[in-house]
């Protein structure tokens, strides 16, 4: 019983480990440019068909890569309603969120902003249509209705608003902003928060 335990853990683990490799790969050398030995390599697998016991495409890589880093993000965004009433300050606690993970986990956000997901994962869902997201909306018509965000689309509002902190990581993590998004958070949060907020 115990061996079966240890056998699921150590696939699990080796499952993680694949998966951050694909991650490094896919942010590092493009995702059309990794192939399949690249990653087995990368994990420390010693060939590509153990790669195959473990996932049988790039692709199905890919999908659990995204998978995981948007249940984890839905997580986070339901953490953050639960701690926090108003949804101004549900959405400071997302920013606050991307910011600390372009800054702690460069290689996710870089993943998340840079990648173009469709051309990779065709039969995915729009990324807003997926959880974390339907949720975000949801705050902005939250905030729509309480009278602290502006009567507008949400769908405008959380392009507008996520415009401004997208842009501002995505100059982070490609370098032309030369210091760690950190120090830009304060900043871009009030100039996001400016073009949405009811005045």
């Amino acid at each position: 019983m115990d061996q079966d335990k240890d056998t699921t853990t150590s696939k699990a683990e080796t499952q993680d480990e694949i998966l951050l490799a694909a991650l490094k790969l896919f942010v590092d050398q493009g995702y059309f440019n990794t192939s399949l030995t690249d990653i087995a390599q990368t994990a420390g697998i010693q060939s590509t068909s153990a790669l195959y016991q473990y996932f049988i495409s790039k692709q199905t890589i890919a999908a659990k890569l995204y998978g995981s880093i948007l249940d984890s993000l839905n997580i986070s965004v339901d953490d953050i309603r639960r701690r926090n009433q108003k949804p101004s300050e549900q959405l400071r606690g997302i920013v606050d969120l991307l910011f600390k993970l372009t800054d702690e986990a460069p290689e996710i956000m870089q993943f998340l902003l840079l990648v173009k997901i469709k051309d990779i994962l065709p039969e995915q869902k729009p990324l807003l249509e997926t959880a974390p997201f339907v949720k975000i909306i949801k705050i902005i018509q939250t905030g729509i209705k309480a009278g602290e965000i502006r009567n507008l689309d949400p769908v405008l509002v959380f392009s507008h608003f996520f415009g401004i902190i997208n842009h501002t990581l995505v100059l982070v993590l490609n370098g032309a902003l030369d210091k760690k998004a950190d120090a830009y958070q304060s900043q871009t949060w009030l100039a996001a928060w400016h073009t949405i907020a009811k005045k």
